[in-house]
């Protein structure tokens, strides 16, 4: 069997943080990125959903890929957003985050397109061509993108493509996670895409999470992950059930306004998003700080 360890624990799907002139934040970034490898997070995932990769330009989410990977130097690995809807863009994103030092790519499923499964071949197929030797996770987030990726088409792609080792798996579903292994065999990496669904994913055979949440509570979450391999069930269901409020507070509105709000709270960064997003409203703010009050972190 590959060796895929690399993919195991939890990765880190990181906010950017903004200034209140809206510019990136780049002593924030630091902040946060410190606070992450100190917590033992395995992965950071800069230019994400919850980087706000749509409101970034191309330059800008250059910057913050190659930032990410000198901050963590060999702490952490480095998986870059640089998935879109646009197969070209996709690709020359690809490229620029492998020549940026980037460990691997996170390829979103196209949205608004609502390809076939033969399109989503041919568009993954092409940027795992350009990733090169980097690995590819594929995305699989039907809520945002209204297209899942199907077993099947994963399966394909993973015999077509060495490079395509993984896939995040964001639609709510644990079962997904029996199908994928079932179609794609032992060597394909299943991560959790959702906080709070982490545990049953771990019991179906998910290696890793990527988190939301870990943002601003990165060594409970690690600690979750920790208990489950090491046979602590207890321990772990302890953590869950006092983690699932917290996670779900994290997308009472619109991510990653929610995460940000938490880490200004902390004084790790401003909550400043990018339009068409604006910060948690006084409705937000409520229960992000009732699910606080509850797991006694006012």
């Amino acid at each position: 069997m590959t060796d895929l360890t690399r993919f195991d624990g939890v990765f880190t799907a990181l906010v950017t943080p903004f200034t209140d002139s809206g510019e990136i934040d780049w002593p924030a970034f630091d902040r946060l990125i410190d606070r992450q490898l100190d917590a033992g997070i395995r992965g950071l995932v800069p230019v994400g959903t919850t980087g706000e990769a749509a409101t970034l330009d191309e330059d800008e989410a250059l910057a913050v890929i190659a930032h990410t990977v000198r901050r963590a130097g060999n702490a952490a690995y480095v998986l870059a957003g640089t998935g879109s809807n646009v197969t070209k863009k996709t690709v020359a994103a690809t490229r620029r985050a492998v020549e940026a030092g980037a460990h691997g790519v996170l390829l979103i499923t196209p949205y608004y397109n609502k390809p076939s499964p033969e399109g989503l071949i041919a568009h993954f197929g092409a940027a795992a061509e350009a990733a090169g030797a980097a690995d590819v996770m594929l995305y699989s987030v039907p809520g945002r993108t209204g297209i899942a990726i199907a077993p099947e088409t994963a399966a394909t792609l993973a015999k077509s493509h060495a490079n395509i080792v993984a896939i995040k798996e964001a639609g709510g579903d644990p079962a997904r996670t029996t199908a994928l292994r079932a179609a794609c065999g032992p060597d394909f990496v299943v991560h959790c895409g959702d906080d709070g669904l982490a545990l049953p994913f771990f019991a179906l055979g998910a290696r890793g999470l990527t988190s939301v949440l870990s943002n601003w509570r990165p060594a409970e979450v690690v600690a979750l992950h920790r208990a489950w391999t090491e046979g602590k069930q207890d321990e772990a269901l302890a953590l869950h059930d006092w983690l699932s409020p917290l996670a779900a507070s994290m997308f009472c509105e619109a991510s990653p306004g929610p995460v940000k709000r938490a880490l200004a709270m902390d004084g790790v960064m401003t909550d400043q998003v990018r339009l068409p997003l604006v910060p948690l409203s006084p409705r937000g703010d409520a229960m992000l700080r009732q699910a606080m009050s509850g797991a006694g972190l006012l």
